[in-house]
């Protein structure tokens, strides 16, 4: 995708060094890509002004299939807040997964916030390994794109 668009800047946020490294090698000749080995939520939080960032592409977050490790997730209401306030007016959060119940549960989450409406756009994202992954095996891939809108009042 940065090849494709070199007038745009994208910011690769990752906890696992492996892919961070695997990311860093097909950058290599890019110079409008910076990767971060952090987490997600804290970069959002605490790294990103408020209304900077054009795109969120938030990618197979694990769902953390068992409820008992449901708080280890990545989507959680407070998460998509901080995305939200990053997210410049117009904007848009686009969220991919396999997991079915995960998905459902973003939506529902997505449809709490305010100042976030259902896109219903489909943005060309390129398949990942993990889509290819997931497709492969006959998983359907769920996508949501909200787009930050200003709040009803």
């Amino acid at each position: 995708m940065a090849q494709r668009l070199p007038e745009k800047n994208f910011l690769g946020i990752e906890r696992l060094v492996g892919r961070v490294r695997s990311a860093a090698r097909k950058a290599a000749d890019l110079n409008n890509v910076r990767l971060l080995h952090i987490e997600i939520s804290y970069a959002v939080r605490y790294l990103l002004p408020a209304e900077s960032v054009e795109t969120f592409y938030l990618l197979f977050p694990d769902p953390w299939p068992k409820r008992r490790h449901h708080r280890r997730r990545t989507v959680t209401e407070d998460f998509v807040n901080t995305l939200s306030a990053a997210v410049c007016k117009g904007g848009v959060i686009y969220i991919a997964t396999d997991h079915l119940e995960y998905f459902r549960k973003i939506k529902e989450i997505a449809s709490s916030v305010a100042g976030l409406a259902d896109a219903g756009i489909d943005l060309g994202v390129p398949s990942s390994k993990f889509a290819g992954v997931f497709q492969q095996q006959g998983a359907p891939i769920y996508r949501v794109a909200l787009r930050k809108v200003s709040p009803v009042r």
